[in-house]
């Protein structure tokens, strides 16, 4: 056991649970009517608990147990079987292993709440996202992190795919299970309201910026020059990519928003997050400096052209900016082409396939979508009981 890449991870580790809670919570809440600010708040809390608890069960074994099978790990970690504190990962605690990856498990399912909030049934949110973790999620992880056949030696021969901390894992499936799930259950009667709280989002964002320090600073599973530079590349990409959606924003519209700014932020992170292991400030400038226009069209590409009703635009932000990040590894030398993309094509096929199936499968368990009168009136009060905002105290 190394104790500064200890020390290291354990604070990573809090960082990355910083994003989810309440980083990406704020993010969200803002940008929904203030009537189901709390119903969001609800779905990133209750899906941080219970993924805590899945993972601990099922999902750390199928994506990091020993199985032989290049598709999962198998059951042997079930219950963390056989770990204790003196269970080594490396130069880690095993235990501080799982738990890392275990904020990995939280915020993928949590970020693709953006797709689905004011109309989505809390039963089958709670369903999906557990089905969802265990059956897609992990599996891919095993696949690209946990040395199954994606990885190196494996079906792409000894240069396999590399994702750093999570284009593919994290962003492209929960990109793509948003996209679909937004599809099957249609659009909000009024997609028009603004975000109820600009504000909100600026300050989620913050969070979800330093949270990021760990997110990608800790995959290098070391307190080392790596660290600190998937640390810096991280920044110098989601600073450019805020100026450049800001810019297009002011070139195409007239005027430059605060939630354009931010939202530009969080495309700058999803698409470093890939490379953030594999390139310098350079590119990451590069990279930042074309997220920002290119996930803005992305936006518009879903919304207008589409039609399809990705409510925060989980697909165009998360989804087209880990795909993006994944094929600049490429583009500047640090992975294989055929593995970068036949990586990026085999996970998306397997994300659509078991999302689609799943999201059948839970609705025939618990209501998909929330009736017409409880999304007017508000998930809040309607299904929760309890009111975000109480002008009259």
């Amino acid at each position: 056991m190394n104790g500064a890449d200890t020390a290291w991870i354990i604070v990573a580790t809090a960082l990355v649970l910083f994003m989810t809670l309440p980083g990406l919570a704020l993010f969200y809440g803002g940008l929904v009517r203030a009537r189901n600010v709390l119903s969001v708040f609800m779905h990133c809390y209750a899906i941080a608990c219970l993924m805590s608890v899945l993972w601990f069960v099922f999902g750390y074994s199928i994506a990091f147990g020993e199985g032989t099978s290049g598709f999962w790990g198998g059951t042997g970690k079930f219950f963390l079987a056989g770990i204790t504190a003196d269970s080594l990962s490396g130069t880690l605690p095993e235990i501080l292993f799982f738990a890392f990856q275990m904020t990995f498990a939280i915020i993928t399912p949590a970020l693709i709440v953006g797709a689905y909030v004011e109309r989505i049934g809390f039963g089958f949110v709670l369903l999906f996202s557990s089905l969802w973790m265990l059956l897609c999620y992990a599996p891919v992880v095993h696949w690209i992190w946990g040395g199954g056949m994606l990885a190196d030696g494996g079906i792409f021969g000894d240069t396999g795919v590399r994702d750093f901390a999570g284009g593919i894992v994290v962003h492209e499936t929960a990109g793509l299970a948003a996209l679909l799930i937004a599809v099957v259950l249609g659009p909000r009667k009024n997609r028009t309201t603004p975000p109820h709280a600009p504000w909100m989002v600026m300050i989620g964002a913050a969070m979800l910026w330093v949270g990021w320090f760990g997110f990608n600073g800790g995959s290098q599973l070391a307190a080392d020059g790596g660290a600190a530079m998937a640390l810096t590349v991280t920044h110098i990409s989601a600073a450019t990519a805020s100026l450049t959606w800001a810019l297009w924003e002011k070139i195409k519209y007239g005027k430059a928003s605060l939630v354009g700014l931010v939202t530009g932020t969080i495309a700058g992170l999803a698409s470093i997050t890939p490379a953030s292991g594999f390139v310098g400030p350079v590119e990451a400038l590069i990279i930042g400096a074309v997220a920002g226009v290119l996930c803005q069209e992305a936006v518009n590409v879903i919304r207008n052209t589409f039609k399809i009703d990705d409510t925060l635009d989980v697909f165009a932000v998360h989804g087209v900016g880990g795909i993006f990040g994944t094929i600049m590894i490429a583009v500047f030398g640090a992975g294989a082409w055929a593995a970068q993309l036949g990586g990026l094509a085999i996970v998306g096929a397997f994300t659509l396939v078991v999302t689609f199936v799943l999201i059948k499968v839970c609705a025939l368990i618990t209501p998909l979508r929330v009736d017409a009168e409880t999304e007017t009136n508000g998930l809040d009060l309607t299904v929760h009981g309890e009111r975000a905002y109480d002008i009259s105290s």
